[in-house]
């Protein structure tokens, strides 16, 4: 008897019934891989992290809009950058030694308040095959509860990408959730992006002595899908747009008012920046001073640092905005403080304005970059009762951050 052949047509539907039948138990075990190894570093967060213990922790208050802190004595930030939570099973060992270098470096710090300047997570499939930043966020939150320190957030280009699972408007409600207690974060959601907001340090007699802006300097220059891999390729990243720049305007002109009308001859309060993507006005200052054989120039000044990324050696954004002209004129921003070039942590002065890479933390992003460990660690902030501060790069591998299991690097 002859057999009956299958056409074409049912042939080509079993390959494809197939195909997707693999590709779905496929990512049907990726996900239950992802669950338990997300788990596994969850249970150790709730286990094993403890509380940072303070003689006496500063507590702020929530007063007319502002988280607001309360001191005469000075005022400590830690600032974080870039710690690149894969939230993956691909990822779970870098994800630990980043947990790690966190509770280590907070715990030895016992900040006032923690600042993460963006890239606390990383969704990005090939690294860690996943792009759920939920679930990475709430492994990130989780450890700063547990080290129940005051502590918030700016947002970097990679904590809502295109492809992951929540985009910035969700991640930013994920930030805000009253669960977590000790997180500062707060969102206007009448301003483009997410997070832009101000925390008030106020001495005794209710005078703002300094100022903390956290604002978001967005992601790509275009959110649509072909615009966003030509970004990603090219460098072309996001800044701050118009409505923020006048937002910052009208903060800065509302708080001194508030000052002037409890002393009629305070000046302008001090205030430091806190955002991700440097403004390009970082990557100008940067070549003037290459350009002056690394010598100091009428406007830029070197403080200190290292630049280690290949030439443009600053990825800012190329757009050219009004943002550090606005600071300039309005006289209160003394500083800005920015991660997102990994390997660079460089602090410059230009035209009066500090700019001020943090040092990473990342394990994951930069290839290769879990084996070194020059370029990792924390800035330490310290702000005086007269407005005035002071920064420090620290180095991840020093003795007193060895409080939490701690990998050995290079540090060539």
């Amino acid at each position: 008897m002859e057999k009956r052949r299958l056409s074409k047509g049912k042939i080509a539907l079993i390959v494809i019934a197939s195909i997707i039948l693999l590709v779905g138990a496929f990512l049907g075990v990726v996900g239950i891989l992802n669950i338990e190894f997300r788990k596994d570093n969850l249970e150790y967060i709730e286990t094993s992290i403890r509380a940072v213990e303070y003689e006496e922790q500063l507590t702020p208050t929530y007063e007319e809009g502002y988280w607001t802190f309360t001191t005469d004595e000075e005022f400590k930030i830690l600032q974080l950058t870039d710690i690149h939570i894969g939230g993956g099973w691909l990822t779970k060992t870098k994800d630990y030694k980043a947990i790690n270098a966190v509770a280590n470096m907070v715990t030895a710090e016992k900040p006032d308040l923690v600042i993460i300047t963006g890239d606390m997570v990383y969704p990005v499939g090939a690294y860690g095959a996943t792009f759920n930043n939920k679930e990475e966020i709430i492994l990130f939150a989780t450890l700063m509860e547990k080290l129940d320190v005051y502590w918030t957030v700016t947002f970097g280009n990679h904590d809502s990408e295109w492809y992951s699972f929540y985009d910035r408007q969700a991640v930013a409600d994920i930030y805000s959730d009253s669960r977590w207690t000790k997180c500062l974060f707060e969102d206007d959601g009448d301003l483009y992006g997410c997070g832009n907001s101000v925390i008030k340090i106020k001495n005794s007699s209710g005078i703002v002595t300094q100022a903390l802006f956290t604002m978001d300097s967005n992601s790509y220059m275009s959110d649509k899908l072909t615009d966003a891999l030509l970004a990603a390729f090219s460098s072309s990243y996001d800044t701050f747009h118009d409505d923020q720049i006048e937002w910052y305007r009208q903060e800065v002109t509302k708080i001194h008012n508030e000052n002037l009308a409890l002393d009629p001859a305070c000046p302008m309060f001090k205030s430091l920046l806190f955002f991700h993507i440097p403004l390009l006005e970082t990557r100008e200052a940067y070549n003037q001073y290459l350009q002056a054989g690394c010598q100091d120039t009428e406007d830029v000044q070197w403080l200190y640092g290292v630049v280690e990324e290949s030439d443009p050696y600053v990825y800012s954004s190329p757009i050219d905005t009004d943002m550090f002209e606005t600071i300039v004129e309005l006289g209160s921003t003394q500083a800005m403080f920015f991660g997102h070039d990994h390997v660079n942590n460089i602090a410059l002065t230009y035209k009066g304005i500090n700019m001020e890479y943090g040092m990473s933390v990342d394990y994951l992003a930069y290839l290769g970059i879990d084996e070194v460990g020059k370029q990792r660690g924390c800035k330490v902030i310290t702000v005086q009762p007269d407005g005035s501060y002071g920064s420090v790069n620290n180095n991840y591998y020093q003795d007193k951050y060895a409080i939490y299991p701690r990998e050995v690097v290079s540090m060539e």
